[in-house]
Order: C-alpha cells, then sequence, then structure tokens
C-alpha cells in the first residue's frame, strides 16, 4: 500500500512516496501518477530531463549511482 506523496523541500520538483507494504523501495514521481523505484528506474527509465531534475535535487543519490552515467570507456554518457 503506497502511502502519501511528499517532498523533502518546498521547492522541489520531485515527489517521494512511501511503500508501506515493503521495506527498502524508493519511490517518487514528477507528477504523482507515474511512480518510479529509484534502484530500478534512475537513470534507464527516465527522460533525460527527469533525469537532470532529479540529479540536480537529489546529488547524493546521483553519486550513489555515478557508475550507471559513465560508459565503458570511462567517459560520461
Amino acid at each position: 500500500m503506497l502511502g502519501d506523496f511528499y517532498k523533502e523541500k518546498e521547492a522541489d520538483a520531485v515527489w517521494w512516496v512511501d511503500d508501506f507494504n515493503s521495506v527498502g523501495k524508493h519511490l517518487f514521481s514528477f507528477d504523482k501518477r507515474k511512480i518510479y523505484n529509484l534502484f530500478a528506474d534512475y537513470p534507464y527509465n527516465m527522460t533525460a530531463e527527469e533525469v537532470a531534475i532529479f540529479s540536480k535535487e537529489n546529488p547524493y543519490w546521483r553519486e550513489f549511482f555515478q557508475d550507471r552515467f559513465v560508459d565503458k570507456d570511462g567517459g560520461d554518457k
């Protein structure tokens, strides 16, 4: 069961949502309709604009997943 949507900062575009039926899921949305799973969807299943917004508002997660942004030759994707 999903909980309420909330923002970490009032000005953020990212809405976070709690999943009361599981532990460790980090779910978020931009429009409260399409919900992304941080570990499964970021950045693969998001638009370039969504990735840019999410990365700017959540630098911790951008750094955590830095390997997802580096190609096999070591350059940025």
